[in-house]
């Protein structure tokens, strides 16, 4: 069964979402993670917890974990590089018995561009495979392996787009593979050329895309100039900041974009 949660009830509204990013602390104190809860308004639908981008953190299940004991909605970033399916799915489950219902799918980066050079990567699903098995999971209540989940836990799944893929046509072919995986939301790259993301969502509305998956723009604190013209392109679902670590501000940033 699909989650429902503050984001999914905004969506469903018709109203346009606002989600930001964490990154989780570097370091084992709880109480850093509990302290991030603070920095984050009621106007948030959901904080999108990254899991080890560019660098080793604590653990994005935990910080995830930890906000939702805090009465923090949260999105919980899960990269393939990092975990075979065995992993992937206890990781889960895990997650939605510690109240975190939402998954957004990542393959990541390769290890060596940051994470940690010296380190193996899994890559045993895509992200676009992990979409498909969290929505079977949560349609279909089967594990991976097609075992039966008693209970099967509740799950909102989301992806991510890339607007400035080339030729467009791949972008496109991206976005159907994951709206046919199950995914209900697509966060995109960060948004950096407004005309070519113009002309992606123009051509993403033409194939019908946005009446079946939420299309959610992303924009650093740096672009945050460009939210209003955002918010009036159509099929745009919601804006997400990603706030690269500074969360102590981001009552700042929602205020400078317009989003408050």
């Amino acid at each position: 069964m699909r989650a429902t949660t503050k984001l999914t009830r905004t969506l469903g509204s018709g109203q346009q979402a606002l989600t930001v990013e964490c990154l989780p602390p570097r370091g084992a104190a709880p109480e850093d993670t509990k302290r991030l809860a603070s920095y984050f308004p009621p106007t948030v639908d959901a904080v999108v917890v990254a899991d080890n981008h560019e660098e080793v953190r604590s653990s994005a299940l935990a910080c995830a974990a930890i906000l939702a004991g805090e009465k923090t909605e949260t999105l919980l970033s899960m990269v393939t590089r990092d975990r075979n399916r065995i992993a992937l799915e206890s990781d889960v489950l895990g997650a939605a018995a510690l109240g975190v219902h939402g998954v957004l799918c990542l393959s990541g980066l390769h290890q060596s561009l940051g994470a940690s050079r010296k380190a193996a990567s899994a890559y045993d699903l895509d992200a676009c495979q992990l979409a498909l098995s969290l929505a079977r999971m949560a349609d279909e209540g089967l594990g991976f392996s097609g075992d039966k989940l008693d209970p099967a836990p509740n799950l909102f799944v989301a992806a991510t787009a890339h607007p400035y893929l080339n030729p467009i046509e791949l972008s496109l072919l991206g976005v159907r593979k994951k709206m046919a995986a199950g995914a209900q939301a697509l966060f995109t790259d960060a948004v950096t050329d407004l005309a070519a993301f113009n002309t992606w969502m123009t051509a993403v509305c033409a194939a019908g895309y946005d009446k079946q998956v939420a299309i959610i723009a992303s924009v650093r604190p740096s672009q945050l100039n460009l939210v209003a013209q955002l918010k009036r392109i159509e099929g745009v679902r919601g804006i997400h900041i990603l706030s690269g670590g500074q969360e102590s501000k981001i009552g700042y940033f929602i205020q400078q974009g317009g989003l408050a």
